[in-house]
């Protein structure tokens, strides 16, 4: 059986483009994030959405509570969902990380370079793709909202691809966009990629 899967960014917070947040708990959306996840989340109402999973950080979870809202369903926090772990990078401006050069080569080689005191890429897909393996067997013929982050997303598709890790950043997971996955015990196939439902 297969389970279709809509792996959603968070929506904009108030951090973005400025700060590497990471898991810092205390990042709550944007004026802008909060109506972008709005509208994706009346959008995805019309979907036949059975049930919403989330990252544990809050800007996640209250994209995904929008979602899940016009379903009557409640959010489940997947741990194996959450943001990337960046290590001694969270929380960091991105114009003091620009002339880092662990930061250039976790830009140029995601295959091998890992954040300090953090997690790989490697590591991370490896996590997210288990955990969407499980939801899929326990969801069989349904569709599903998966809540998470832009890395988190990215090295999904690209594991589902066939995509080196060291060529993540090649296509764009934008703010509250949502990618289509079909995915079941014969494999997967991703059916949409970075729809901008808000704009």
């Amino acid at each position: 059986m297969t389970a279709n899967i809509l792996l959603i960014r968070h929506a904009a917070h108030v951090e973005l483009g400025r700060t590497l947040s990471g898991r810092r708990r205390d990042v709550a959306l944007s004026k802008d994030g909060l109506e972008q996840a709005e509208i994706v989340g009346d959008l995805l109402g019309v979907e036949p959405i059975t049930a919403v999973y989330s990252s544990p950080r809050e800007r996640a979870y209250y994209t995904a509570r929008a979602v899940a809202e016009p379903h009557e369903i409640t959010v489940e926090v997947v741990d194996d969902l959450d943001e990337l772990d960046f290590g001694g990078w969270t929380g960091m401006a991105f114009s003091a990380l620009e002339g880092d050069p662990g930061w250039m080569e976790w830009n140029e080689a995601r295959a091998t370079a890992r954040p300090p005191g953090g997690e790989s890429m490697e590591e991370a897909v490896r996590r997210t793709t288990a955990a969407l393996a499980v939801l899929a067997h326990d969801n069989p013929g349904r569709t599903i909202a998966c809540v998470s982050h832009c890395d988190i997303i990215r090295g999904a598709i690209a594991f589902y691809l066939g995509l080196p890790l060291d060529h993540l950043l090649r296509f764009d997971v934008d703010p509250a966009s949502v990618s289509r996955i079909a995915l079941g015990d014969w494999g997967a196939r991703v059916m949409t990629l970075n729809e901008r439902l808000y704009q």
